[in-house]
């Protein structure tokens, strides 16, 4: 594809701009961009994945990036629709903004020819005096457009209303566009599209501060299969963190996704080229049940964020639980991530197959118990149990902690030493 524009039309990572056709040309030539995260959470999540793969996309495209990081924006927050944010203590801020550009960092190229600047604007904005704010800045924003943006013209006609705490947070993001293209000529900035409002904020105040026209590409919101978005607030997040989502569980989340999805995510966390994707769109049509695509989303999106040795081991364990693979081989935390989620109970070392059957929730009585190993369809670690007086032995314990139960090939348990 001849523009970088054209790639992330393709990816499907375009959903709104100020000037198509001038962003294009600015696209022909080398720009500086940035894109800003507020550390409303310790962990970025899927849905600011998207705005790191434009970045990332952008940078090797030849284009100069920014990274920013709201320490001063974070201690107001973006209005909600719904209801006020309850404010965050400056050193709970302040622990959010360097967890989060840590994780962004490791997505983004910051040596070399072209590397990429972490910045964050508290840097710029902490000593600002409230007369200088209000003097210099506050005055070329009208509340009458400022009422129009969708949340707070939701909150306006609600009974919680807004606390200009809240109010004055457009006028904060604007003050980082205009400061961003003061310092470093800044003239595009990415986000999603429902920051359009926010974003727009930057672009007015840099043409009445400045004269000068700039950009603003926002990208389509990713939702579930529910419609709903990917966020903390929404409650479906899928953390970028590997504490708060384990690797494995966010491999099988990809693994999981809907085949109507699956290509549409494709294009945007995989390099894959439009043979390579047409391949699999015409792999998920006539063979859906292989689950190619998904299998190439799930190791393209955890590499991505996680690493190949992560997206390895992630791939082991799912093979392990859900086909022939080696339960044995799996290391002690990939195996908890594995076997965190599935039903069972404790299981003490010397229990009867029959009766570990009964307290993992496979078989309701010793009898059904019973039926279920003589059928042959009782495996403990993939490994099929057909004496009916055999017992869970110390060993069965994989890294002393857990033995997984199968009945046939879907449903299993997890007995636990402890």
């Amino acid at each position: 594809m001849s523009n970088i524009f054209d790639e992330l039309q393709w990816r499907g990572l375009v959903a709104q701009t100020t000037d198509e056709a001038a962003l294009r040309e600015a696209l022909d030539g080398t720009l500086t961009m940035y894109v800003g995260f507020d550390p409303t959470a310790p962990s970025l999540h899927f849905g600011n994945l998207v705005q790191l793969v434009v970045a990332r996309k952008l940078q090797r495209a030849g284009h100069h990036v920014i990274c920013l990081v709201g320490g001063s924006t974070g201690l107001i927050g973006d209005p909600k629709p719904d209801s006020e944010r309850v404010l965050r203590s400056k050193e709970q801020v302040a622990e959010a903004v360097a967890s989060i550009q840590r994780q962004a960092e490791s997505f983004l190229d910051f040596e070399g020819d072209n590397p990429a600047r972490m910045v964050n604007n508290l840097d710029w904005t902490e000593g600002i005096s409230a007369l200088d704010f209000l003097r210099d800045y506050g005055k070329y924003f009208r509340v009458n457009s400022m009422i129009k943006k969708d949340a707070v013209s939701a909150r306006l006609n609600s009974d919680a209303g807004i606390s200009y705490t809240e109010f004055s947070y457009q006028i904060l993001q604007g003050l980082d566009y205009l400061h961003l293209f003061r310092t470093y000529d800044c003239t595009l900035q990415t986000g999603a599209v429902d920051q359009w409002g926010n974003i727009l904020a930057g672009v007015d105040l840099i043409r009445q501060a400045e004269g000068k026209h700039v950009h603003v590409l926002t990208t389509p919101l990713l939702t579930d299969s529910t419609g709903r978005k990917y966020g903390k607030s929404e409650g479906n997040a899928i953390w970028l963190d590997p504490t708060m989502t384990s690797p494995y569980a966010f491999f099988q989340y990809f693994l999981n996704v809907e085949d109507s999805e699956v290509i549409k995510l494709l294009k945007v966390f995989s390099d894959l080229g439009p043979d390579e994707i047409k391949d699999y769109e015409e792999q998920v049509a006539n063979e859906p049940f292989k689950r190619a695509a998904q299998r190439a989303l799930a190791a393209a999106a955890t590499t991505l964020v996680h690493g190949a040795v992560a997206t390895v081991s992630a791939q082991a364990a799912s093979e392990a639980l859900f086909g022939k693979g080696d339960l044995h081989a799996l290391d002690a935390g990939t195996l908890q991530d594995a076997t965190a989620e599935l039903p069972g109970g404790v299981v003490p070392a010397g229990t009867p197959i029959v009766d570990a059957l009964i307290t993992v929730g496979i078989a309701d009585s010793r009898n059904a118990a019973r039926r279920l190993i003589g059928d042959g369809g009782v495996s403990v670690n993939n490994e099929k149990v057909t004496d009916v007086d055999a017992t869970l032995g110390a060993d069965d314990y994989l890294h002393g902690v857990v033995a997984v139960i199968k009945r046939g090939r879907k449903y299993q348990a997890a007995a636990r030493a402890s």
